[in-house]
């Protein structure tokens, strides 16, 4: 029975990509935050997120900024690169003709603050999303007496090991169930500095919160993927406002085919 032929058919959900910054690019990162905390103009991001930040702060980023001009680029350019892989490993018909940033903030953690689950909304029907960490307590990521913690380990028997990471979900299943062959749907990773994550905008996610001082600073990005020249597509945005009559127009409208009939 040794040689029945057989074919193994993985099924994956979403494709993840990683990248490491520079140190340079980290730095200049943290520069361009350390000065909008000291802001007082800075825009809260509060009312656009889910975080639970009752310590530090969310706040908005200005992409256009020429500090961040590098960083933009480098978004960009892996945002172009995730889509070609997902087309390499799927065989997928995706061809966008620009990726750009729909927006970018950051996240300043402290003790106790945390991130329930949740995804993430673009202006394009294809979106990818990514974040990255410029600054991490050196207590998370550490189990018992400072023992480094890798990420190939069980959520059982854990207890306290995962405090501040950040948990992925793309399926049902949140652990390894090989009594029913139900590999997990989940990925739990551990925040490190210049470490970056390139993921669908869909995908569900959230982070733990931590325990002790240090700041948690994360950096996170949307961007559009559109399928049309955004010079077409700005045109098209213009003639539909046109073309749109306003609400009093509506209002007027209304009332007045509501007389008629009467």
């Amino acid at each position: 029975m040794s040689d029945i032929k057989y074919t193994v058919y993985p099924l994956p959900s979403a494709l993840m990509m990683e990248h490491q910054l520079s140190e340079q690019m980290v730095n200049t990162l943290n520069q361009y935050l350390d000065n909008l905390l000291q802001d007082e103009k800075r825009k809260s991001y509060d009312t656009s997120l889910v975080g639970q930040i009752h310590q530090g702060e969310q706040l908005k980023m200005n992409h256009e900024h020429e500090s961040l001009k590098e960083f933009n680029k480098l978004l960009t350019t892996l945002g172009v690169n995730y889509i070609k892989q997902f087309v390499k490993l799927t065989g997928g018909r995706v061809n966008p003709k620009r990726v750009d940033i729909n927006d970018l903030w950051s996240v300043h953690s402290y003790e106790g603050d945390y991130n329930p689950i949740h995804d993430h909304s673009v202006e394009s029907e294809m979106g990818i999303s990514c974040t990255t960490w410029t600054k991490v307590p050196e207590q998370i990521g550490k189990l018992g007496e400072g023992e480094n913690l890798d990420e190939n380990f069980t959520l059982y028997g854990s207890s306290g090991a995962v405090d501040g990471f950040l948990n992925f979900t793309y399926g049902l299943n949140q652990i390894n169930d090989p009594e029913r062959l139900r590999p997990s749907q989940a990925r739990v990773v551990k925040p490190e500095v210049g470490r970056l994550l390139m993921f669908p905008s869909w995908m569900q996610h959230g982070v733990y919160p931590f325990f002790g001082e240090g700041e948690r600073r994360t950096v996170a990005a949307n961007l559009n993927c559109w399928d049309i020249p955004v010079e077409e597509l700005m045109e098209m945005r213009d003639a539909q406002q046109q073309n749109q009559p306003n609400r009093k127009e509506r209002r007027r409208d209304k009332k007045r085919n509501k007389i008629e009939k009467s």
